[in-house]
C-alpha cells in the first residue's frame, strides 16, 4: 500500500481498513435487524479484535461490537510487555511459557514488527537479591533464551542474556543506588509500543478484511443466535442475528453468560515524569523484598515518561468500567521502587496511575472464593467455553497470547455451529501498518519520524504528511509531549476516534496524566469539530 502526500488522497488509500463514524452509523443500520451474519463478537479488546479478525480472514461474516470503545477494558491497562513466557517457567507452566514464546516471535516478526521489538531489561544485584536468588534468576533467563530458541525466534531479534558489572549495570541504570551493587542481569523481551494501539491495528485488520466493527453497540442479552443490542449514542435497541456468538467481553464475560465465573485481579501501574528518575536506555526488574520470583518493573516509555508496575490483587464485587488505584498500591510501589533507587521518589512524584483487571478464570468449586489460592497463583491458561445454548466465551490469557485465543475461540465456533471455514490464517497475516524492519527502516528516506514508524508502521508518512500540508496540525497538542495535532486529526479520519476520551485516552495516551488530558481536551475538541467525525 503507497502513501500519498495529500491528506485527501490518503484518506483513499487507506479506505479499506479506515474506521469513522460514518462508517459506523452505515454498517450499524445495515446490521440491526439484517439478514444473519456468521460470526457475532462481543467486546473490542485484544483478544475480541483477534476474533473477528480471525473469523474475516477464513471468509466468514462477521459483526464485532463493544459497549465502549476499542480497547476500552482491560487491553489497555497492561505494562506494554509482549512478554515470552519466563514466570510461567517458574511457576511450572510449561505449555503457556512456550505458547508465550511463539506468540512473541509471531508479534515480533511477522504480524506487528512496527509496534513490538526487543525490550532490553537489567535485574540490579543489590543486598537485597542473595546470591542464592540471583543464581536463580540468571537460570530463569538461560530458560526463557531456550524458549526463544524452541520458537525459532531470531536472535537477532531478541539478543541473548548476560551479566553486568556493577559499573554496566550503573551506565544502564543510573538512578539504581551505587552503594553494596554487585552488578546486574541483563535479559529481554518483547514491548509493545502501546497496547491500545495494537488493538486498533487488529480491529482495522479485520474491517479490511469485511468486519463490521461497531463500537458504542452494547449487547444487552445474548442468544446462540445473536444478541439484543443498544446503540449507545442514539438509545435505540434492536436485534443482531448471527450464526454463531463468540463472547470475549473480558471480565465482564459472566454478565452475559451463565456458568462462566470470572475471578478478576488487579494490576495496578504508576505514571512518573522520565527526568524525574533521569536516562533509562534499559528497563528495569527490581525484586520485591521477601518474594522469590516477583518484580516490580520500571519501563520507560519513549513520550517523556515511565511507567513502574504491577501489582497482582484480587478484586471482589461489582466490575467497575474503570478500576480505581488504591493508595495502597501506589505505596507498595513506591516502596519497592525506594528498595533499590538512589533517586527518592514520592507521592507527588506520581503524576498518573491506572489498573487493570485480568480476566482470570475462577475455577475453584462453586465459585468459593475464601477457598481459593490467591490471583497471583492462578493460572494464565486461556479457556474457551461453550455453554450449552452454543455461545462461545473465551477467558483467561493475556495480551500476547490474544491471537491464539482468538484462533481457539473461532475454532470452537466453527465446530459448534458447523460453519464452512478452513483453518486460521493469522500467525502469518500482517496487522495495517506491519512491514519487515528493513522496510520500515526505508521510511524514514521519506522524512516520517522515527516516532511515528514505531506507532503506525507504513502509515506513518501519511500521518506525517498531514503535519506537512498544513503547518497547525504540526504542533505538539500539550508542551512537552510529542503527539501531534496530526496524529488525532489521522485517529478520526481512520482509527474510529469519535469523542475526546478516545483520542486522549487509547488512540494517544495523553489521558494517562490527568493534568496533560486536561490541557489537551481543548485541542481534542477542536479537532473532532474541524474533521468532520460525522462524516
Amino acid at each position: 500500500m503507497t502513501s500519498s502526500s495529500s491528506p485527501a488522497s490518503s484518506q483513499r488509500a487507506f479506505a479499506g481498513s479506515s474506521l469513522t463514524a460514518g462508517r459506523r452509523r452505515r454498517e450499524l443500520a445495515e446490521t440491526v435487524g439484517g439478514a444473519p451474519v456468521d460470526v457475532l463478537v462481543v467486546g473490542l479488546g485484544a483478544t475480541g479484535a483477534g476474533a473477528a479478525l480471525d473469523a474475516a480472514a477464513r471468509g466468514l461474516t462477521v459483526v464485532a461490537v463493544d459497549a465502549h470503545d476499542l480497547a476500552f477494558g482491560t487491553s489497555r491497562w497492561s505494562s506494554k510487555l509482549i512478554h515470552g513466557g519466563l514466570r510461567y517457567l517458574a511457576s511450572g507452566q510449561l505449555d503457556v511459557a512456550h505458547e508465550s514464546a511463539l506468540e512473541r516471535g509471531v508479534l515480533m516478526e511477522r504480524t506487528a514488527p512496527h509496534l513490538v521489538r526487543a525490550q532490553p531489561f537489567v535485574l540490579p544485584l543489590t543486598p537485597l537479591v542473595s546470591r542464592g536468588q540471583a543464581a536463580l534468576a540468571w537460570a530463569g533467563f538461560r530458560a526463557g533464551d531456550k524458549l526463544r530458541l524452541a520458537a525459532r525466534t531470531a536472535r537477532a531479534t531478541l539478543p541473548a542474556p548476560r551479566r553486568l558489572s556493577a559499573a554496566e549495570t550503573r551506565h544502564l541504570a543510573p538512578a539504581l543506588r551505587g552503594s553494596g551493587l554487585r552488578g546486574g542481569l541483563l535479559s529481554w523481551d518483547g514491548r509493545v509500543t502501546d497496547d491500545a494501539r495494537l488493538v486498533t491495528a487488529i480491529a482495522r485488520t479485520a474491517a479490511a478484511r469485511g468486519a463490521r466493527i461497531l463500537t458504542r453497540v452494547r449487547a444487552l442479552e445474548l442468544t446462540a443466535y445473536g444478541a439484543r443490542i443498544r446503540d449507545e449514542l442514539t438509545g435505540e435497541e434492536g436485534e443482531i442475528r448471527a450464526r454463531a456468538v463468540i463472547n470475549a467481553s473480558g471480565v465482564w464475560a459472566g454478565a452475559l453468560v451463565d456458568g462462566v465465573r470470572i475471578r478478576p485481579s488487579r494490576g495496578t501501574h504508576l505514571v512518573l515524569r522520565a527526568d524525574h528518575l533521569g536516562f533509562l536506555p534499559a528497563g528495569l526488574h527490581i525484586p520485591i523484598p521477601g518474594e522469590t520470583n516477583r518484580f516490580v518493573l520500571v519501563l520507560p516509555q519513549g513520550d517523556g515518561r515511565v511507567y513502574v508496575g504491577l501489582t497482582d490483587e484480587p478484586v471482589e464485587g461489582d466490575v467497575p468500567d474503570v478500576p480505581e488505584v488504591p493508595e495502597t498500591d501506589i505505596g507498595f510501589l513506591l516502596d519497592v521502587l525506594g528498595s533499590a533507587l538512589d533517586v527518592p521518589v514520592h507521592r507527588g512524584d506520581v503524576v498518573g496511575a491506572f489498573a487493570g483487571l485480568r480476566p482470570l478464570l475462577d475455577s475453584t468449586p462453586g465459585g468459593d472464593r475464601g477457598a481459593a489460592p490467591s490471583t497471583a497463583d492462578i493460572s494464565r491458561r486461556h479457556a474457551v467455553l461453550t455453554s450449552p445454548e452454543g455461545v462461545v466465551t473465551v477467558v483467561g490469557g493475556k495480551l500476547t497470547t490474544y491471537r491464539r485465543m482468538a484462533e481457539d475461540a473461532v475454532d470452537a465456533a466453527v465446530a459448534t455451529h458447523g460453519l464452512s471455514a478452513g483453518a486460521s490464517p493469522t500467525s502469518a497475516l500482517p496487522l495495517v501498518g506491519a512491514a519487515p524492519p528493513r522496510a520500515l527502516g526505508a521510511l524514514r528516506a521519506l522524512r516520517a519520524p522515527r516516532r511515528l514508524i514505531h506507532r503506525y508502521g507504513t502509515e506513518a508518512p501519511a500521518v506525517h504528511a498531514l503535519a506537512t500540508a498544513d503547518p497547525r496540525l504540526a504542533r505538539p497538542v500539550l508542551d512537552g509531549h510529542p503527539v501531534t495535532r496530526a496524529e488525532l486529526v489521522w485517529a478520526v479520519r481512520h482509527e474510529g476516534a469519535i469523542d475526546a476520551a478516545d483520542l486522549l485516552d487509547r488512540r494517544t495516551r495523553i489521558g494517562l496524566v490527568p493534568d496533560d488530558r486536561a490541557t489537551a481536551l481543548e485541542a481534542a475538541r477542536q479537532v473532532l469539530d474541524e474533521s468532520g467525525a460525522g462524516d
